[in-house]
């Protein structure tokens, strides 16, 4: 499965290729679902550009999404956009609209309390699992490590092309040792992104590329958009698995 990571925490500051609006947000799913994406990941952002998780952010982006693709979108819950954790589980229970699934950064505090709100809505939970944090031993000791959707293998720190791969494998070996049973996903960052891409179609695994993760193609050249991002990865890999 290749997931698409439309914008992540990025802002107009980052890149013109950043998608804000509900209406950019649809354009660039679509566009990454015709090169190939079988998965979107979102930060819904407010009109200033920052990432929210009220409902009336929430859901104007997931509507508008849904209405250019058919494929499971999923949004984040990470604590820059709330950072109480019991604040950020009354928001997911004012949720209008529901993602089909939402990412938990097991590092942050209160993931646990997330989780929960998460499940008690129905919204499949994507466990962030970042190298080189405590997030792999707080979810092995977690009740709901069992019950996530899928567990997100996430180099974020390393960004050196030359380590990230090394740093990748420490981060899967590390979560071999955990019973939790899930689908993962692999994904690098910045620097990182392509070498960890290209790790995680040697080994089998599912992956995601986009803006949250980088702004340039393999090459060093910059992404024109998502949708160009995808077909990089798509042709550097030759398909990745489906889930």
């Amino acid at each position: 499965m290749l997931q698409v990571c439309l914008n992540g925490a990025r802002t107009a500051a980052d890149s013109s290729a950043v998608p804000l609006s509900p209406a950019a947000l649809a354009e660039a799913a679509r566009q990454a679902v015709a090169a190939g994406a079988q998965d979107v990941h979102v930060h819904p952002k407010t009109p200033c550009g920052q990432d929210s998780l009220s409902p009336g952010v929430v859901g104007p982006a997931l509507t508008a999404i849904r209405e250019a693709v058919d494929v499971p979108v999923g949004v984040t819950t990470g604590a820059w956009a709330e950072p109480d954790p019991r604040r950020r589980a009354e928001r997911i229970a004012s949720w209008t609209v529901l993602p089909d699934h939402a990412s938990v950064n097991w590092h942050e505090d209160g993931a646990d309390t997330v989780a929960a709100a998460l499940l008690e809505r129905g919204v499949g939970i994507e466990a962030g699992i970042w190298a080189d944090t405590e997030a792999a031993a707080r979810f092995a000791e977690s009740p709901f490590a069992p019950r996530v959707l899928r567990v997100l293998a996430e180099v974020m720190d390393d960004t050196d092309p030359s380590t990230a791969p090394d740093t990748a494998r420490a981060l899967l070996a590390e979560l071999a040792r955990i019973p939790h049973g899930r689908p993962v996903l692999l994904h690098g960052f910045d620097g990182g992104a392509w070498p960890v891409l290209r790790l995680a179609g040697e080994l089998g695994l599912a992956s995601r590329i986009g803006i949250e993760d980088t702004l340039a193609l393999s090459d060093g050249s910059p992404a024109v958009g998502n949708g160009h991002l995808v077909s990089c990865a798509v042709a550097l890999t030759g398909g990745l698995p489906r889930a």
